[in-house]
């Protein structure tokens, strides 16, 4: 495969998870083999995309080689998270619960009725917003012209996807992809409020499949597809049902994008071909983890998480780099097929009708012998 052949990254949210995104795009910076067009993340894959984006743009107007750039602001966002993490106080509650699914747990109750952010926090404190203004320079993103960037929001009125890009990347839209409405108070961008973007797209394909020439998509999946068992205790069971429902639009996206795929081979998807999928997910490193995980910024856990999102990326471009560019990776219909898969049939063959050669009919004519034949 040539140097920097161009992909797309995917990358799913799934609270300090995001760690192992870090670690994948980390190793896939330092490998070198491939350079990235589209960037499209939601809520802590936002929080990757800004920060991959920020220091290339940076490093690149400083003459400098923008994937060690990029590589540093990424090190440098996740190594606050983790100092943040390992604070004391009710500030570290406050952080950690950032990265949670659900508020079970990061302040030690169970609630006999949900709490609102309204009320539990009323000065509306949210130490990520800080984060991201001091690590992350979005005015270098939005003048930059190497990635497409795609961060996703949904509109807390309509349950509609909304996909922030170009002028309207801010930190106010990742903290809109970031914004658990249990959590924290909705995100209002231009009167419009909005609520986690992996309600509605995690992260978004569509933009991917659509905007861009590269016909190569990585996902980056850190939120388990599957189970071993089922939840008994409640935290438990609350974190699976969040899981299933940051699942859900991904699985839809999936099934849209084997039925483009279908089009696109028998050439009815105008002006675009199919899209070649990769993965790399966590695995059992992920599914062996506490489901109270994803709350605990804890520097252990996120380097841990580094680690494994690196090794993960390197075994990934060992054994599948050569098929970017020609073939998946990924079986979309055994991955993310089920009961409402859309299947579409071969156009009948037209129909042939076979003529069968005309007689020629003869007039009976008297023979010599005065007899007909």
């Amino acid at each position: 495969m040539p140097e920097f052949t161009r992909i797309n990254l995917a990358l799913q949210g799934g609270g300090s998870h995001g760690a192992f995104t870090w670690g994948v795009l980390d190793a896939l910076l330092e490998d070198r083999r491939l350079s990235f067009e589209g960037l499209s993340g939601t809520s802590a894959g936002a929080m990757n995309v800004a920060a991959l984006a920020s220091g290339w743009a940076v490093a690149r107007r400083a003459n400098r080689d923008p994937r060690e750039g990029a590589r540093e602001a990424l090190a440098a966002f996740w190594d606050e998270v983790a100092t943040l993490g390992a604070a004391g106080s009710v500030h570290r509650k406050l952080f950690a619960s950032l990265w949670g699914l659900s508020p079970l747990g990061a302040f030690g109750f169970v609630p006999s009725q949900p709490i609102s952010p309204y009320q539990f926090n009323p000065l509306d404190l949210n130490p990520l917003r800080d984060l991201l203004e001091r690590r992350i320079d979005f005015a270098a993103i939005r003048a930059q012209h190497t990635h497409r960037l795609y961060v996703s929001a949904t509109e807390v009125e309509t349950g509609r996807a909304q996909i922030f890009t170009g002028a309207a990347l801010t930190a106010d839209a990742v903290m809109a992809s970031a914004c658990l409405p249990q959590l924290w108070r909705a995100t209002v961008i231009g009167g419009q409020p909005y609520w986690d973007g992996g309600y509605s797209a995690n992260p978004a394909i569509t933009p991917l499949l659509t905007l861009s020439e590269s016909r190569d998509v990585l996902l980056v999946q850190i939120n388990p597809l599957r189970r071993e068992e089922v939840p008994r205790e409640g935290g438990d069971i609350v974190d699976r049902m969040a899981e299933l429902a940051f699942n859900a639009s991904l699985l839809t996206q999936m099934r849209q994008l084997h039925a483009w795929n279908q089009l696109a081979e028998r050439g009815a998807a105008a002006g675009r071909g199919a899209m070649r999928v990769h993965r790399v997910d966590g695995g059992r490193v992920l599914e062996e983890l506490p489901q109270s995980s994803r709350t605990t910024a804890d520097p252990v856990l996120v380097r841990r998480l580094f680690k494994a999102g690196r090794e993960a990326a390197q075994a990934w471009c060992d054994a599948n780099h050569g098929d970017v560019g020609r073939r998946s990776t990924v079986d979309l219909r055994k991955e993310y097929g089920d009961g409402t898969w859309l299947q579409l049939a071969a156009p009948p063959a037209p129909a042939v009708r076979r003529l069968r050669p005309r007689r020629m009919l003869l007039k009976s004519r008297p023979r010599i012998d005065g007899r007909k034949r």
